[in-house]
């Protein structure tokens, strides 16, 4: 004997459930209320027909207050109730992996950065370019090391050549060994290949792996931090004599604040206050223009006397202190200030704020006193504990001091 369920029929070895509107509403409604329930199993769809009744009966109570609004047979509303969709079951890592790295990208939008997200997708866009129509259970060690391969092969600047606009990982890889006799650092490699390794923990997490195919395999060359250079006092003078439109007083504010470019760009005239003989003083802060890298980065720190004149003589009273200003603007005018000068070859702008820690040491400043003006996570005591979790911090007055022996070369010109 077949069974039987109702509100549902069976149709070609699939349940579907129908279930027709009151007379009255069908102008409104339609004739009724059609879904597939996406399964052979009688007990599965039985559950999902209670939970189609459900949504059936409030469908037809807010039409019911609908039309006693006013609502005309015939004209459309707006009825607010989720109507449940069913999928057929999949078998574990039969997904393609493409599939499941777009639903994963549109989750890392809403939760990171922009900058965070482009470096996301980038390693994510490198992996689906080579292995994207390859079903997840299909991902093993062989392919794993043939993707460790290949991003081991790429340069740095392939990108930006024409020929490289949409091609795959491993064209990639051949067109950087034609193009430029360079590849990637081990620590970028690293960075590329845990972002991949991150997207493979979270099929896992999210139900379509029981296990991440690429944990055993790691990126064999050490990671060797390859820091930009700190900058000179004869190339601090020659930043600040060349007077850029665009940079100058950004320059003076992170060489004499230690900020980073993003801080400096997000400052508001709002953000200035002053403390009586202390001066003026910055605070940086989340604000609607820029966020802050941690919550160390959270900080006040007194203003140079040059940047008081600054401050009175060339920028803005209110509003942001920097409007034209970027990171993208900054890096880009940065490094045509080093095209026009040679001289600052291996210099970036983040360079400003290794000249001013460089300032603090040389004036025998102690390291957590510094961690707190640049806005770092202080080790002020060997287990972090005494000073990290007890105390609140040097006060308005030593800050002050330590501003106030930061001093620019002496042929600066301003």
């Amino acid at each position: 004997m077949s069974t039987q369920i109702k509100y549902a029929y069976k149709r070609h070895n699939t349940w579907v459930y129908r279930r027709t509107y009151p007379v009255h509403l069908q102008e409104i409604l339609g004739s009724s209320l059609k879904r597939s329930l996406h399964t052979a199993e009688a007990k599965v769809a039985a559950k999902r027909v209670t939970e189609l009744n459900t949504t059936f009966a409030a469908i037809v109570q807010e039409a019911e207050v609908k039309l006693a609004e006013g609502v005309k047979s015939g004209e459309l509303a707006q009825i607010a109730v989720a109507v449940p969709r069913y999928q057929r079951a999949r078998l574990l890592g039969e997904q393609q992996l493409q599939e499941v790295a777009a639903v994963y990208l549109a989750e890392a939008s809403d939760r990171l950065r922009p900058g965070s997200y482009k470096s996301v997708r980038f390693a994510l866009e490198l992996l689906t370019s080579h292995a994207g129509s390859h079903k997840l259970s299909a991902l093993g060690d062989t392919l794993g090391k043939e993707v460790l391969g290949y991003i081991a092969r790429l340069s740095p600047n392939i990108r930006k050549y024409g020929p490289a606009q949409g091609a795959s990982l491993a064209e990639l890889a051949m067109l950087s060994e034609d193009y430029e006799d360079l590849s990637l650092t081990a620590q970028t490699q690293r960075r590329i290949w845990r972002q991949q390794q991150q997207f493979l923990d979270w099929c896992v997490s999210a139900g379509h792996l029981e296990t991440n195919p690429w944990e055993g395999l790691v990126v064999k060359d050490r990671p060797g931090v390859r820091p930009h250079k700190v900058l000179r006092d004869a190339q601090v003078s020659l930043l600040l004599n060349a007077k850029d439109r665009v940079l100058h007083s950004a320059l003076l504010f992170c060489l004499l604040t230690g900020m980073r470019s993003g801080e400096a760009c997000g400052l508001l005239a709002d953000d200035i206050s002053t403390k009586g003989n202390l001066g003026r003083f910055v605070q940086i802060r989340p604000n609607a223009v820029r966020l802050l890298k941690s919550k160390a980065a959270e900080r006040e720190l007194p203003l140079h006397p040059i940047l008081e004149q600054v401050l009175d003589s060339t920028l803005p009273k209110g509003g942001r202190l920097f409007p034209n200003l970027t990171v993208d603007r900054v890096v880009k005018r940065y490094a045509y200030l080093r095209r026009q000068h040679p001289d600052l070859h291996g210099t970036v702008f983040h360079s400003t704020r290794k000249w001013f820690i460089t300032q603090c040491e040389r004036t025998g400043v102690p390291e957590h006193f510094t961690a707190s003006l640049v806005g770092h996570q202080s080790a002020r005591s060997e287990n972090k504990l005494t000073y990290g979790l007890y105390s609140a911090g040097i006060s308005d007055t030593q800050k002050r001091a330590i501003i106030d022996q930061v001093r620019l070369p002496q042929d600066v010109v301003l």
